[in-house]
């Protein structure tokens, strides 16, 4: 495990990353509000969270527990993308499908897509989902415009295309309004978002990662016991990097607080595989031979949105011989949801992305409320745990390049 492993936690600072998400912050707050009382029900502790004084830096919130008789304060800080998630996500109709055909090409034409197809199915059908329900959306609007430009060709012969035309676009506009439900444009911006630099971060990215960084440098001069991060989906890449610069520029100090990393829901496959990304190979290389932090990667085959128990430096052909990291350990939802919870999520497929975030009503040895504000660093918990058995760590990445 990482350094000073057995230093009991009375005092706390928790970033969160969040994945690919334009919505305000708030909504993991209320998330932890209500899914931190329902954990603490079911466990026996208590959990009381609070909101940060109004004006007092980047968003986030307090929380004070009180767990195997120790009462302990974690402050959580989010560090936000969401505006540069809405600004992606900012097109029109005809510039989103511009974007799904180029998003297609650049997974297929780098032969990607095949090799993420060897890990986990799930994922990659989310990944195509987009593409084929936009291009029914596409297909519909089509074949309203033939149907209504035939009916009005028997009346006005000649005038079958331009007025069948006219209905594709209030119909494609139709779609979009109800993507709330169907998810599809959501789901096509985020898989382009890595896909239109080949998995490169683009300069605003960048900017941001060294933001957060300096942000969870500062932290390392508070008085807590561990600095503990925390990415899910995207924001596990994010936090990859984040660590791996902070580490490489000697920000983690040997004498302060120790270092947890929690990954949960991870999707670095679908960027690491990508021919550009050599940036995130690298880190990943880097950040699995390091003793300054402990690195749990959580993800449960259940959640058909990740790529569950893939070890994501392994998979991607970059682990070190001195590989030390992540532990890959699984939710286990079949096992830590009772059969009646299970069988009111397991079709729920975003719900049960975050679920990692939630109450299990039959917890096992991920409990994110015990990790986030319990007495015990990430380190001490998962000391002496064993990866899952049946993790996935063949390299099956096509490019393991980590320079140009």
């Amino acid at each position: 495990m990482g350094k000073s492993s057995h230093r009991q936690v009375r005092r706390r600072r928790v970033f969160y990353i969040p994945g690919y998400d334009p919505i305000h912050p708030r909504r993991y707050r209320e998330l932890y509000r209500k899914e931190g009382a329902a954990q603490a029900a079911i466990s026996g502790y208590e959990v009381a969270l609070s909101a940060r004084t109004p004006g007092a830096g980047p968003y986030g919130w307090h929380v004070g527990a009180r767990m195997d008789g120790t009462e302990t304060k974690a402050d959580f800080e989010v560090l936000v993308w969401s505006d540069i998630v809405r600004d992606s996500m900012d097109l029109g109709i005809a510039a989103t499908y511009l974007q799904l055909a180029r998003t297609a090409w650049t997974y297929i034409g780098s032969g990607a897509l095949g090799r993420l197809m060897r890990l986990r199915k799930g994922p990659v059908i989310a990944a195509l989902y987009p593409v084929v329900f936009l291009s029914v959306q596409l297909l519909v609007a089509l074949l309203a415009a033939w149907g209504l430009g035939s009916a009005i060709a028997a009346f006005l012969p000649g005038w079958m295309g331009l007025a069948g035309l006219a209905v594709v676009p209030p119909i494609l506009m139709w779609f979009r309004k109800q993507d709330s439900k169907f998810f599809a444009y959501y789901l096509m911006h985020d898989y382009a978002y890595s896909a239109a630099s080949r998995g490169a971060n683009p300069p605003e990215l960048e900017a941001r990662i060294a933001e957060f960084a300096d942000r969870i440098a500062a932290a390392f001069e508070d008085d807590v016991d561990e600095v503990l991060v925390v990415g899910h989906s995207s924001g596990a890449h994010l936090a990859v990097s984040i660590l791996a610069d902070l580490i490489r520029q000697g920000r983690v100090p040997e004498d302060g607080p120790v270092l947890g990393f929690l990954s949960l829901g991870q999707v670095v496959p679908m960027v690491s595989f990508l021919p550009g990304a050599y940036r995130l190979r690298a880190d990943l290389a880097f950040l699995s031979a390091r003793r300054e932090l402990t690195w749990v990667d959580v993800t449960a085959p259940g959640d058909g949105c990740a790529f569950a128990l893939c070890d994501p430096v392994s998979v991607t052909g970059v682990a070190p011989a001195d590989k030390r990291w992540p532990l890959v350990v699984s939710a286990a939802f079949t096992q830590t949801l009772s059969p009646e919870r299970w069988k009111e999520l397991r079709w729920r497929f975003f719900r049960l992305h975050f679920q990692y975030l939630c109450a299990f009503d039959r917890p096992g040895d991920y409990d994110y409320f015990r990790i986030t504000a319990g007495p015990e660093t990430l380190a001490q918990r998962y000391e002496g745990r064993k990866a899952s058995g049946s993790r996935k760590q063949d390299p099956v990445n096509k490019y393991p390049q980590v320079t140009p």
